[in-house]
């Protein structure tokens, strides 16, 4: 099955940028799969941030991170790529990603946590 690990993560002043990574190994169909970010601070519930569909065009973010935040993939490297700019205090968060089919990117589904059979173990981003 497949598995994914996050990294990327630190600790970064106001304005500041980070990218994440998520790496897909082990047996699995990667080249189809909806590709989701989460987010997590303690004492909330984990937040959906952007998702992609494996070798396709077309990306979704949150409107609180659009024209900061951009998602992008390596398919030959089973990696995507979680690119933060401008980070704020309030993007201070554990970061998650996961994986789901395909159809989960394609709408209301799209944050159901429950719906994502994958996870990493998270990537911890602290903006000060």
């Amino acid at each position: 099955h497949v598995q994914l690990v996050e990294s990327g993560g630190g600790s970064v002043p106001a304005g500041g940028s980070l990218r994440l990574s998520c790496a897909a190994s082990g047996e699995g169909v990667y080249s189809s799969a909806c590709m989701g970010w989460f987010r997590q601070t303690p004492g909330k519930e984990r937040e959906g941030v952007a998702t992609a569909v494996t070798g396709r065009n077309g990306t979704y973010l949150v409107d609180s991170v659009k024209g900061r935040f951009t998602i992008s993939q390596d398919i030959a490297k089973r990696t995507m790529y979680l690119q933060m700019n401008s980070l704020q205090p309030e993007d201070t968060a554990l970061y998650y990603c996961a994986a789901a089919t395909t159809g989960v990117c394609m709408g209301d589904l799209r944050f159901q946590r429950n719906q994502y059979g994958v996870w990493g173990q998270g990537t911890q981003v602290t903006v000060s």
